[in-house]
């Protein structure tokens, strides 16, 4: 397959899927989802946490300018990945 016709594949880049891409970041780094190169699960609380404070730092840097939409899928990333950091570390 051209490069071409692997970028006419990826979906819109807008602010919903950036959101969306770093909470499945945080997962794989949770050891929610598997590594997609290794396909391990495997915990890296340091770089959950980063990823978690990266969206927090989103939240508070668009207060104001976002969708409706939009302000629910982070407050609910949010709130979901906290909780399940909270699990894992044992807090």
């Amino acid at each position: 397959m051209e490069e071409k016709e692997r970028r006419e594949e990826l979906p819109p880049v807008n602010f919903s899927m950036f959101v969306l891409s770093l909470n499945t970041s945080a997962l794989v780094h949770l050891g929610e989802l598997p590594d997609p190169h290794t396909q391990e699960k495997k915990k890296n609380l340091p770089l959950a946490k980063q990823t978690i404070d990266i969206l927090d730092m989103l939240k508070e840097k668009t207060r104001g300018n976002l969708t409706r939409e939009e302000e629910k899928l982070l407050d609910s990333i949010l709130y979901e990945l906290r909780m399940i950091f909270l699990r894992v570390s044992g807090q």
